[in-house]
This record gives C-alpha cells, sequence and structure tokens, in this order.
C-alpha cells in the first residue's frame, strides 16, 4: 500500500507551496495569489498561478495544476515516493516504514540491481583501463591530452577485446542472465552472453544524482559504428538526460555550453568550462531542452563547424526556444569542435569566443544568407523576402524591430524598407515558426466530454471551494448523490465533509488522485475555474439558484428514469416543479 493519507497530508502540509515553488520559479503577488512564468510551456506572459489559501498551482496556459507534491513530480521528473521523502526531509518529518505492492517492489528492485550491475560494470571497465590490457586505450586517452584526474572524475574505461570479458564478470559477481540482458550490456542467446561493448573506450552515463545508468563507447582502431550507446532501459532514457549534466549543473555559470559528443565535454570541463553537456548519440529533443530549463535560462551551441554541426544547431535552436531557453551560437572557425579549438587557441581564447557568441536568430539569417548570390538581383531578392517571413516570427512588435534594425545594418538593407516588407509578407503569410511556437506558448488543454449539466456541476464545486460560506445555504437542496458524474460525486464527497467540519482543503483533496494523471489535471481545474463576476446580491443569489436548480434538476431526471413506482416518480415530479421556483438566500 502507498503512505497512509494522514502522512502524505502532514508532509504536504509541512511544506508551504508559495515557498518551494518560489525555489524554482520567480514569483510576483498579484491579489490574493503568485503568478510567475509557467515552467511546464514556454510563455511571455506569466499564467503560472500558485494560491497560498488553495496550496495549489495551477497554470491557465496549458491547464498543468496541483499541489507541491506534484509540482516536484512534474519538475524534477520524480516519482511520488521521490517527492514525498524530499519534501519531508525538507519539513523534517521522518517517513514511517511502509508495504508497497508486489509490482512497486518488483519495479524497484529491477531499477535498483540494474543501478548496481551499471555501477559494477563501470569499475570494471575502468579496472580494465588501468591494466596492461588497456594499455592502447590509455595510450589513445593520453594523446587526447586527458589528465589522470580527468579520467578519474569521468570516470573513463575500457571494455576488453573479448566479446564475453564483461559477461563472465558479471556473471561471476552473481548476476542473473536475465538481469544482464535487461542491462543492454550484453545479449544472452543459446550459446551464452556477448557483450554489447569490446574494444572500445568506455564513457559512464550518469543521471543529475551522479549514479551510472548507461555507457557510451568509442571503438579502438577502424571498426564500427565508431561511437555506440547502451539501448534505452528501464533506467536510461536517451531522451531525459544529457552527458555531463550531474557536474554541470553546479556549475556557477548562467548558461550551458552544448557539445555534440563525449569528448567535447570531457575536454572542456578540463580547461575549466564545467558547465558543458551534450546529448547522448540522439536528436536533441524538447525532452532535453525542458531538463535545460530547470537549470538555466541560455545555452551557447558549441557543435562542430562543418555542415553536420550548422544542421544540428538549426534544429536544436527552434527547440530550445520552444521550452523557453535563450540561444547563442559559439564560431569556432577555423576549428572543427571545441577540443581542437582549446588544444590550439587555450581556454582563455575560447573563453573569448564564448562573450562573442552569436544570436541564434542572427545566426540562422547567416546561414540562410550563404544560399543566395547578392550579385544576382533576383537571388538577392528572394534572400530578402525570406528574411521579411522569418522575421515574422517575432509577434511582439518591438522585438520584431529590434531585430528588423539587425538585419538591416548586417546586410546593407534600409529599416524602413525591410520593415515595409515584413508588414507586406504578414498580409498573406503566417509562419509555420509562429504557428508551432503559438502551440508550444498556449498548448490545448486535453479535450474533454463536456455538457451543461457537467458543467454545472464542475462549477457548482467551484463555487463550494471558493466561497465555502454559501455551503449552509445549498445544503438544504443538493446533496454528495446530486453530482452524477462519477469523478465530480468523489470530489463533492470530500468537499462536503470538509465543509462539515469547518474548512475546504483543496491541497489535501489532490493527494487522492496524484496517481490518476488525467482525472488529476480534471480536479485541478475544478479547483481554479474563475467564477464569472457578479457585483450585486441580486445577482450572486440569482446565479446561485439557477446552478443548485440545474444539478438538482439533472440529479432528479437521472433518477426518474431508474424509477417504475407511480408513488415515487410523482414525488418526484412534485420536486421538480418546485425546483423551478428555486430562490436561495444568501443573507
Amino acid at each position: 500500500m502507498y503512505y497512509p493519507d494522514t502522512v502524505v497530508e502532514e508532509v504536504r502540509a509541512a511544506n508551504d507551496i508559495v515557498d518551494v515553488i518560489s525555489q524554482y520559479v520567480k514569483l510576483v503577488k498579484k491579489g490574493s495569489n503568485y503568478f510567475g512564468l509557467c515552467p511546464f510551456h514556454n510563455e511571455k506572459t506569466g499564467s503560472f498561478s500558485v494560491s497560498r489559501e488553495k496550496q495549489m498551482y495551477y497554470c491557465f496556459g496549458c491547464g498543468a495544476g496541483g499541489n507541491v507534491i506534484t509540482f516536484l513530480m512534474e519538475y524534477e521528473n520524480a516519482t511520488f515516493q521521490e517527492a514525498l521523502k524530499t519534501l519531508a526531509d525538507r519539513a523534517g518529518i521522518k517517513l514511517p516504514e511502509r508495504e508497497i505492492s508486489r509490482e512497486e517492489r518488483a519495479e524497484a528492485d529491477l531499477r535498483s540491481a540494474l543501478l548496481e550491475v551499471n555501477k559494477e560494470a563501470a569499475r570494471y571497465f575502468y579496472f580494465q583501463l588501468k591494466s596492461s590490457r588497456g594499455g592502447h586505450a590509455m595510450e589513445y586517452l593520453k594523446n587526447r591530452q586527458l589528465s589522470d584526474e580527468t579520467i578519474t572524475k569521468f570516470g573513463l574505461g575500457y571494455a576488453d577485446i573479448s566479446s564475453d570479458d564483461l559477461y563472465r564478470y558479471l556473471k561471476g559477481k552473481g548476476y542473473s542472465d536475465s538481469l544482464l540482458a535487461q542491462s543492454g550490456l550484453v545479449r544472452v542467446d543459446e550459446r551464452g552472453g556477448h557483450d554489447k561493448f569490446w574494444n572500445r573506450v568506455m564513457f559512464p552515463i550518469m543521471d543529475v544524482n551522479s549514479r551510472v545508468i548507461g555507457f557510451g563507447g568509442r571503438v579502438m582502431g577502424d571498426g564500427s559504428p565508431k561511437y555506440l550507446n547502451s539501448p534505452e532501459t528501464r533506467i536510461f532514457d536517451k531522451s531525459r538526460n544529457l552527458y555531463g549534466l550531474n557536474a554541470a549543473r553546479s556549475s556557477r555559470k548562467p548558461y550551458l555550453l552544448i557539445c555534440e559528443g563525449y569528448m567535447d565535454v570531457i575536454s572542456m570541463h578540463q580547461a575549466g568550462f564545467t558547465n558543458a553537456v551534450a546529448s547522448l548519440g540522439t536528436a536533441f529533443t524538447l525532452q532535453h531542452g525542458m531538463l535545460i530549463k530547470r537549470y538555466v535560462n541560455q545555452v551557447i551551441l558549441t557543435y562542430d563547424s562543418d555542415d553536420a554541426g550548422v544542421k544540428a544547431a538549426l534544429r536544436a535552436i527552434p527547440i530550445l526556444k520552444d521550452a523557453g531557453v535563450s540561444v547563442k551560437v559559439l564560431n569556432m572557425r577555423p576549428y572543427k569542435d571545441p577540443d581542437e579549438f582549446i588544444k590550439a587557441e587555450g581556454a582563455e581564447n575560447f573563453q573569448k569566443r564564448i562573450d562573442e557568441a552569436e544570436n541564434s536568430f542572427l545566426f540562422e539569417i547567416g546561414v540562410l544568407r550563404q544560399k543566395y548570390d547578392f550579385q544576382d538581383p533576383e537571388q538577392k531578392t528572394a534572400f530578402q523576402n525570406e528574411t521579411a517571413r522569418k522575421l515574422l516570427e517575432f509577434r511582439e512588435e518591438l522585438e520584431r524591430n529590434n531585430y528588423i534594425e539587425a538585419v538591416a545594418a548586417r546586410y546593407g538593407m534600409g529599416y524602413e524598407q525591410l520593415k515595409s516588407l515584413v508588414v507586406s509578407q504578414a498580409a498573406h503569410y503566417r509562419p509555420r515558426q509562429e504557428a508551432r511556437v503559438q502551440e508550444t506558448e498556449r498548448p490545448k488543454k486535453p479535450k474533454e466530454k463536456d455538457d451543461g449539466n457537467r458543467r454545472a456541476q464542475r462549477l457548482l464545486l467551484t463555487w463550494l471551494v471558493s466561497e465555502p460560506e454559501i455551503f449552509p445555504k445549498i445544503s438544504p437542496y443538493i446533496r454528495e448523490e446530486d453530482f452524477t458524474d462519477p469523478l465530480y460525486q468523489r470530489v463533492a464527497v470530500m468537499v462536503f465533509d470538509q465543509l462539515q467540519n469547518g474548512r475546504v482543503n483543496p491541497g489535501g483533496i489532490l493527494n487522492h488522485f496524484i496517481n490518476m494523471e488525467e482525472e488529476y489535471r480534471s480536479v485541478a481545474a475544478i479547483f481554479n475555474t474563475t467564477l464569472q463576476d457578479v457585483s450585486t446580491k441580486e445577482e450572486r443569489e440569482k446565479a446561485v439558484s439557477d446552478i443548485v436548480r440545474k444539478v438538482k434538476m439533472n440529479s432528479l431526471e437521472q433518477a426518474g428514469r431508474q424509477v417504475s413506482d407511480l408513488n415515487a416518480l410523482q414525488q418526484l415530479l412534485k420536486q421538480q416543479a418546485r425546483l423551478r421556483t428555486l430562490h436561495i438566500s444568501l443573507d
């Protein structure tokens, strides 16, 4: 079973949601609530609301909402148990030992065992590198000018040329074939075990907590592929981890340097640039962008200066912007990559290049410029038109005008001339980028099958939570079972119970839905719906009477469909007749 509700509520109540979220999001008080930029989607105007009274957060843009526990779960990508423990430690609460289900225990045991296997494999690879069998691998690393300290810091190792060397070692440690197969380190068939990595320099991949979750291996010699990565497992998701982030997140720099590969990250850390990270042999994803957003608001792309590196930068820029991260691009020419640059020019000159990194939009325009021959008037005009369309990505006029000015100055175009061209393009062109950014900044809330009756039930619950003083006025007419929607009825039972005991606690109610994502979002929306503003007492009384009448009438109609007794049916009809003249006084 899960922790008792009393324990969960104790931990939640001991952690004020405004205090906790303020550690992650800059909040400004407006009225009774606090507002900031939503950490779960990209936006420029704060629609992320945090209520100290309700102990809840809610984003009116993307619909994300919940209490302090679910905030930590979403923001830190943590399990319920991990988030609860973090908050318990923060409040100085000792969690009781708990029983868990067989499935939970099996999953926890598997993850723990896989972490143990990877840790043992990392030790073995490191030992092999230091032994005589790893001499040529060590020579390779020394030729790359890596120090012993750096090799130890990153736990670098060597996978022997034997194709079952690691398998035999791990079997000797007592690990089963099934577990080893699930680790991604070996393939097991009727002939035995076969190592995934052999004759390679090994790079342990660690999560943000410095636990080994996978490996990358660089082949020694001319083998293929040059770099090989662990497959995805129960503990290794390439799209949600970045190489070197465990070290980079503690850097005091306000930005991260994003590289292409392991060696770039390692050589940059050795040179003092300890805020360098790299994606794990996969295309840059929005999950990577959101992970970065947790730690910094800006990145500098340090991809290779060849065509492949330029294309990678062009793919990463919009993804990072969608995650709400500012992007610059570092120019390494005439060198190919950061490692080569630092070896040739030194760390001081590399820092100068970082300081001079180019604005990502101007970088994109520069790449676009290379496609056109300015000696040809037709091509020059085509460049100007395409540039004007691209400037439409900026929806705010001030920002767009600043970029028009910068582009016009760089490419010898008159400011007013380019601005006029942008305006004319806007009249008949809606850029794909703008549409994509709009979708990212205002993600569509999950569609919900709704009708007037469900809406009335939802609004009545919202009203009860927002203005609990009306409860004694409506309780003679409405009971929990009048909420015919199953979810709303469950919420109504808890709300009515709390109101009868003196105080409604939305944050506590949400605890009951933490493991049901869709229902959780729906309940969070109930507690954050904006009620129609009614200024006079008469308007409020009419609004309350109308909504109570609608909820009760729907309940009676559903009950009538189940009744076969004539007397009972007549009683229902009389109740419906009385409802038509219902007026609830709020005096």
